[in-house]
């Protein structure tokens, strides 16, 4: 809706539309009128039926005049009206990480702080995308993105909205399987327990659909992780823990793979606990 109020103010204002020719007005109109967060030549393409150097050329000279700015190479997103300046910081990062990664879905302790299963603010929003990157860690338009491979974007994933634009994200089980799979997605092996028992505390716990993404996305060492932790911060059934502990693997996995290589062994789950662990209350 801000940016079709943002268009209506452009209508109306003159010196601001100053030097936009009439082509690059009805461009920008097109663009913010498919609610977007972010965009590429293709969508110019499609909707004036141009080729694709002319579209190129439209949207350099338009991100050139600062209206708007380029998220990576071939991305484009629209500057706001009130912005003091042409590479502002994204109102809509979630959204636009469907654009950058996609097929993809927001997961980890971006996740978590969406389900309020933390109150831990992440300094990165965290992407899983079936799309393999060159650096897992990226800044983009001033947003840090962590992302991580998965052949699997749709086990356990909703839709929610941030602004006018659709977001993928994991659901709370689908994102304590994540997290239990690459902790360093949570925030690291302290923060991602404390995700998880705030998960286990929380109305979104649920045992058997937490089993179920296991078994459907997850290894031998995962259930290990999922076992334990059920027991430390839930309450699960003697046939949940025997099917879980059905499917763990054989030799001594780390609660944190990035973590220490030190710490108590628990035989039961064939687990390494080398991450403290968080203090009951």
């Amino acid at each position: 809706m801000r940016y079709f109020l943002r268009m209506n103010s452009i209508s109306r204002q003159s010196d601001i539309l100053k030097g936009l020719g009439t082509k690059e007005r009805e461009i920008l109109r097109i663009l913010v009128a498919t609610g977007k967060a972010a965009f590429t030549v293709q969508d110019v393409m499609e909707r004036l039926s141009v080729s694709r150097s002319y579209g190129n050329l439209m949207l350099s000279r338009l991100q050139k005049k600062g209206w708007l700015q380029r998220v990576r190479h071939g991305v484009y997103s629209v500057v706001p009206l009130h912005s003091k300046t042409g590479e502002p910081l994204p109102e809509e990062p979630l959204a636009i990480a469907m654009s950058l990664f996609a097929p993809c879905y927001i997961s980890g302790w971006t996740a978590a702080e969406h389900w309020d299963l933390t109150e831990q603010v992440s300094n990165a929003v965290v992407v899983c995308t079936e799309k393999r990157q060159r650096s897992a860690l990226q800044t983009l338009s001033r947003v840090k993105y962590l992302t991580r491979f998965t052949k699997d974007t749709e086990t356990g994933v909703t839709n929610i909205w941030e602004g006018s634009s659709r977001v993928r994200v994991a659901d709370p089980s689908r994102l304590v399987v994540d997290i239990l799979t690459s902790p360093k997605l949570g925030g690291g092996g302290r923060q991602t327990l404390d995700i998880v028992r705030a998960y286990w505390r929380s109305e979104h716990a649920h045992a058997e659909t937490l089993l179920t993404y296991a078994h459907q996305l997850g290894s031998g060492a995962l259930f290990k992780r999922i076992g334990f932790t059920a027991e430390r911060f839930g309450q699960v059934s003697e046939k949940w823990t025997s099917d879980c502990r059905a499917a763990i693997s054989s030799g001594i996995s780390l609660l944190d793979p990035s973590g220490s290589k030190s710490g108590r062994i628990v035989s039961r789950w064939n687990l390494k606990v080398n991450v403290p662990m968080p203090e009951e209350t």
